[in-house]
């Protein structure tokens, strides 16, 4: 019953906070009052209008984290070890399991019928020339 009023009343806040910052004007809005389109009178006056959803918008925003706090403390879940957290039911409730040093067998070499590749004898030095395909020069 209690998560339901909480739960109502945050979703409230939530879309009169949209509503309140929808209404205020932004940062370009003083460029176009040079021109002759802010010289129109609030309910509010010249600046209380400003000054209003502003304070409004703060206030809405502080019971909005107090009640984001105030939910997540009534909902934080006791340690109680009936709690059913699906498959990570099992992780932190036990010791891990202690795995033996590897042993090192001797390992018998596997029989295939492809033989084994054989080295490729190195190449034979070729003697290249210094200046090759060039023609050589006449000898007078």
């Amino acid at each position: 019953m209690l998560l339901t009023i909480f739960n109502i009343f945050y979703v409230l806040v939530a879309i009169a906070m949209c509503v309140l910052i929808l209404l205020q004007r932004g940062d370009g809005a003083a460029a176009g009052s040079g021109f002759g389109g802010g010289a129109s009178a609030t309910v509010f006056g010249a600046r209380g209008a400003t000054t209003f959803l502003s304070r409004a918008t703060a206030i809405l925003a502080a019971v909005f984290f107090v009640l984001s706090i105030a939910m997540g403390i009534y909902l934080h879940p006791v340690a109680n070890p009936n709690v059913d957290l699906g498959v990570m039911s099992g992780v932190g409730t036990s010791e891990p399991a202690k795995t033996p040093a590897p042993v090192a067998a001797p390992v018998a070499p596997v029989k295939t019928d492809v033989p084994a590749a054989t080295p490729a004898p190195p190449a034979a030095p070729t003697a290249e020339k210094k200046d090759a395909g060039k023609p050589e020069p006449k000898k007078n």
